[in-house]
């Protein structure tokens, strides 16, 4: 079990997978007024950063589920690292359908919505490892410019328009599932460029050190193609942000 290949070779040097920083990820975990022992489940935990930085800044207790072999591992050295490895949990597995044995305080999926099939279906899932009066979080784009034309949104590696809603419309539609939004941290162009653009040095490190793969020229191709569609359209039209929820 793994995700694609070729985002364990982009991401490999990412410590968050997504495009919010390490200050705005500290500024989220204040924002939620997190208290000493909140139990935390994070479903696609990625590379562990929220957890462990939040248990190290917040004696927070959490596991973390994701599918990748190489990002699980990440998990685990830096909770070694920041010393909270007693603290936080790191499972390789799939997220999909995984429930929490114990109800937790916090319950997120911070740009792994595909997981439940979208956001109604993560918010179900989520909502059954929640507590009462817990809080969830996900992470989730939405059109910061909406774009004119399908192609457009193609390249901004959506499968359309309708994929993303825009900024009021995201925020209305949690109300309409039965949540109140009660906080959230947007991510800016700097926290795109730093996600978005670390990539282009890892990929260009990894075909140094391995021109023979058979995987070369898939990441050859993407190198090359990134840095232009990138800033003709994922930097333009798309937004991301960490949305809080409590049910109503």
């Amino acid at each position: 079990m793994d995700i694609p290949r070729i985002f364990n070779i982009t991401e490999s040097a990412h410590r968050i997978h997504n495009p919010i920083t390490p200050e705005k990820l500290a500024t989220l975990g204040l924002a939620l007024r997190l208290e000493p022992g909140t139990r935390m489940l994070d479903l696609g935990s990625g590379s562990g950063e929220m957890l462990c930085t939040w248990a190290r800044d917040h004696d927070i207790i959490g596991t973390g589920i994701d599918m990748s072999q190489l990002f699980t591992r990440q998990a685990r050295l830096r909770a070694e690292e920041l010393g909270v490895d007693e603290r936080v949990e790191f499972i390789h597995g799939d997220a999909a359908g995984y429930v929490s044995a114990e109800k937790v305080d916090v319950a997120a999926c911070v740009g792994a919505t595909w997981i439940g099939g979208g956001i109604s279906g993560t918010l179900e899932l989520l909502s059954r490892s929640l507590r009462a009066k817990g809080i969830i979080l996900i992470g989730e784009p939405y059109w910061r410019k909406f774009p004119q034309t399908e192609d457009v949104a193609k390249g901004c590696l959506a499968n359309s328009i309708s994929d993303f809603l825009m900024l009021p419309d995201l925020l209305a539609s949690f109300g309409q599932l039965g949540y109140d939004v009660v906080e959230m941290v947007l991510a800016d162009q700097d926290g795109w460029d730093r996600y978005e653009a670390a990539k282009w040095l890892t990929m260009r490190r990894w075909l140094e050190a391995n021109p023979d793969d058979e995987f070369a020229k898939v990441v050859r191709t993407q190198l090359t193609s990134e840095p232009e569609r990138y800033s003709a359209y994922t930097r333009e039209y798309l937004g991301w942000g960490v949305f809080a929820l409590m049910p109503r």
